[in-house]
């Protein structure tokens, strides 16, 4: 019996890259992509020396997105954030419904935590010191609770009789260009809380903070009431993206 012999050739095999094979195997495990990792480590390390007037809106929010997804890339996410809100105020401002259908409940809770921060911290600065003569840092929270809100929102500052904020209610929550506002209401809170003068707060989401005939007619109104019960209306506010109104500036109070 003849034995045959089986001739084997070699073959070159495909040159092996052990980097990108591991790129391939930490995307297909979900591991943290190394490129991206380097690109947030970048950001971070942006953010830490340089603050957050070196980014860009997309980029802060980009950074803000990492917390719920530390290891997955935010960039789109944070451009069509920024595409649907205008800029990162509107975005930390906007409604809580629309935020969610957008990047979800984790990520937005994220965001609505920073944004109550902020208010928090301007009105810390209004706290237990005179209002009348913090007035730089009364706008500034005013601004930073209402600015870029989406709908109608007014609000009462209630002061004591130093001046100093007892408390800051909302007093009625309306439509992209209404809001129901009752006199008899805002003030019956202001004798519940021994008031004994209020400052009036509202929003325009259109930005122009332009009174209308109606913001004045029930501005007139208010001081009417608070006239008859001896409290003192210092202000009427609106607030709107491109700046704010004073009714007492403007000679209409």
């Amino acid at each position: 019996m003849s034995m045959q012999h089986t001739q084997f050739t070699d073959i070159a095999a495909p040159a092996f890259n052990p980097r990108l094979a591991d790129e391939k195997a930490r995307k297909r495990l979900g591991l943290y992509d190394t490129k991206l990792r380097d690109h947030h480590v970048a950001l971070r390390g942006r953010f830490q020396n340089h603050g957050a007037e070196h980014l860009s809106d997309a980029e802060m929010l980009e950074l803000l997105l990492l917390h719920a997804s530390p290891r997955k890339d935010t960039r789109p996410t944070a451009k069509k954030v920024l595409s649907e809100f205008g800029d990162i105020a509107s975005v930390l401002a906007a409604d809580t419904a629309r935020l969610e259908a957008l990047i979800g409940v984790s990520a937005t809770q994220d965001l609505k935590l920073v944004f109550s921060a902020s208010k928090r911290l301007a009105k810390a600065r209004i706290a237990h010191r005179p209002l009348i003569s913090s007035w730089d840092a009364v706008l500034t929270y005013c601004r930073t609770a209402l600015a870029h809100k989406e709908t109608e929102e007014f609000h009462v500052l209630y002061l004591d009789r130093r001046n100093m904020l007892i408390a800051d209610e909302v007093m009625g929550v309306g439509t992209v260009d209404h809001v129901p506002v009752y006199p008899r209401e805002v003030l019956k809170r202001a004798l519940e809380l021994n008031s004994c003068a209020i400052i009036l707060v509202h929003n325009h989401p259109s930005g122009d903070p332009n009174p209308s005939p109606s913001d004045i007619e029930m501005t007139k109104l208010i001081k009417q009431a608070a006239d008859s019960l001896s409290i003192t209306l210092h202000d009427h506010l609106i607030i709107g993206a491109s700046g704010e109104t004073s009714f007492v500036s403007e000679g209409l109070l």
